[in-house]
């Protein structure tokens, strides 16, 4: 799987510009807020998980 730093760079600055909080993005994909966070912060980098995460919300939210 590639690398999703960009993807996820792109996703917090569209989850921040719209107001939307990473422990509402848990409870919209069933996933834990501490989860979330640390996909976000790339603590979690290159598990599937964290990876599916980041493609379901790019396409979700249509984010380019």
């Amino acid at each position: 799987m590639p690398d999703n730093d960009l993807r996820r760079e792109k996703e917090l600055k569209y989850i921040e510009e719209n107001n939307i909080s990473l422990a509402d993005l848990g409870v919209m994909y069933g996933i834990n807020k501490q989860d979330v966070t640390n996909y976000f912060k790339g603590h979690l980098v290159g598990r599937p998980k964290s990876n599916q995460l980041i493609i379901r919300i790019i396409s979700d939210f249509k984010i380019r």
